[in-house]
């Protein structure tokens, strides 16, 4: 049929929401702190020694972190944080 267009609103897939998307979870100030220690340059060992904590504790607390905000990388999770303000 010529002239006839169907349109659909279509509802997006759970894999195409975002983490902007959802509810903002509680992060704790000390996840809070370690985002922004990352989000300075940090690497991991100088982030653990800052904050007192063993390499392997800040590589599992920033795996965590990016569970709760539903991200994949902690570059996400800055940018996450960064948007709204916390770092």
């Amino acid at each position: 049929m010529i002239g006839t267009a169907q349109t659909t609103a279509a509802r997006p897939t759970a894999a195409a929401r975002t983490a902007a998307d959802r509810p903002a979870p509680l992060l704790r100030p000390d996840d809070l702190a370690l985002l922004a220690l990352l989000a300075d340059g940090l690497v991991v060992d100088a982030v653990g020694r800052r904050l007192q904590m063993s390499d392997r504790t800040v590589r599992r607390r920033t795996r965590a972190i990016c569970d709760q905000l539903g991200v994949r990388t902690p570059v996400q999770a800055i940018v996450w944080a960064a948007r709204r303000g916390l770092i």
